[in-house]
Order: C-alpha cells, then structure tokens, then sequence
C-alpha cells in the first residue's frame, strides 16, 4: 500500500469570516499542493475542509500520515472524540449537537478508505509543510477579501 504525507492548514479572517485552506500531499519525490477558500466560514472548518480536499485528492488507498497543528482535529480522532460522538447520537458529552457534523461526517468516511495515521504539530514553527500550508491558506483568504472590495 502507498504511503502518502498530507499537511494541512485553514486559517480565517475574522471568526466567522473569509476563510482559506492549504494542503500539501507528498509521496516520495512528488508534491502537490491544494488550496481553496469560501467568503464565511470558520477556522475549524477550514482546517477539516484542508484535510477532507487532501484525502480527496488520493486515487487510490494509502497509508496516510496527516500533520496539522489543529488540536480540535487531531484530539477529535486521538482521544476518541468522533467515536463518542457517534455513540451518543452526535452531542457532545455536555449534550450539545456537535459543530460541524456535515464535515466531520465526510472525514469519518474518508478515514474509513484510507489507514489514517494522525499527528500534532506546532503552528508557526520550523516546519516548511506547515508553513507552507498556512501561507496558501492565507493567500485563500487575501482573494476572497479581494473579491469583496
């Protein structure tokens, strides 16, 4: 099975506002680099879209490493929280209907078609991918403010 790397960033203008994700996949020698944005939205959102767009873009099953420096996706997976979520019909252990169900729900799929290895990195650090990714997914968010003037 092909073993792929997938970074991945979304930041946000404001919280709701313009929003921007980025996504690297790297497979030995290779690197494609995705991004896209939408005019309102939030940062958590984007940074399950950059990650959904990332495991999207495979053509077939992989092994998948995805680093991102959003604790709220990795802690999701980690610390079992979209299994629970499940469990109790998609609330929270406070009883709350769990925020953005219509993406966790896509990305729960996508893990289910892929072997998903998940891992935490420090944002704004020494990683070139990561930095990378947060610099397309803030260049997502300077055209969509663009486009609004």
């Amino acid at each position: 099975m092909k073993r792929v790397v997938l970074y991945t960033d979304g930041a946000c203008s404001y919280n709701p506002g313009p929003g921007g994700w980025g996504a690297i996949l790297l497979h030995q020698k290779a690197l494609k680099e995705l991004s896209g944005g939408e005019p309102e939205t939030t940062n958590n959102r984007m940074e399950l879209t950059a990650i959904i767009k990332g495991l999207q873009a495979l053509k077939e099953i992989c092994i998948v490493d995805v680093y991102s420096d959003s604790a709220y996706v990795i802690n999701a997976f980690i610390q079992s929280w979209t299994t629970n979520w499940i469990n109790n019909n998609w609330k929270t252990s406070d009883k709350k209907p769990v925020l953005n169900q219509d993406l966790w729900k896509q990305l729960i799929e996508l893990t289910k078609q892929h072997r998903v290895n998940w891992h935490k990195i420090k944002g704004h650090s020494s990683n070139i991918y990561n930095n990378r990714c947060d610099e397309l997914a803030r260049n997502e968010v300077q055209k969509i403010i663009g486009e609004k003037k």
